[in-house]
């Protein structure tokens, strides 16, 4: 989607640290991290939240869960655990309109957050 900020991620024209990725998603560094390790997961192409993504390929959203158990694995989260945030909509904190899971590790997540 022209003008999407993770889209421009995902083509490779806005510049992020990718820290995996495969033909179907990219994961890249959260650029205001909440946790030492906070990585986002995304789609390469565009679909604004979870509702849509489920809507139109349900089993893409499942992958999308596989895509943040690798992405875990490969941040060496595996042992202690972490936290998998997925914001829909305004309400539901989402402030980037292109689907995208939140890992979160590297120390103990609190509920609620803080």
């Amino acid at each position: 989607m022209q003008g999407c900020l993770f889209c421009g991620i995902a083509e490779g024209t806005v510049p992020a640290e990718i820290v995996w990725s495969d033909d179907e998603f990219v994961a890249f560094r959260d650029i205001d991290p909440q946790a030492p390790v906070h990585v986002l997961v995304i789609p390469r192409h565009h679909a604004p939240d979870l509702a849509a993504l489920s809507a139109t390929d349900a089993a893409q959203a499942g992958r999308l869960l596989a895509a943040v158990a690798a992405v875990a694995h490969g941040e060496g989260l595996d042992g202690g655990g972490y936290r998998t945030v997925l914001n829909t909509g305004v309400d539901g904190g989402q402030t980037v309109s292109h689907v995208h899971a939140h890992v979160l590790g590297g120390r103990q997540m609190m509920w609620p957050p803080g």
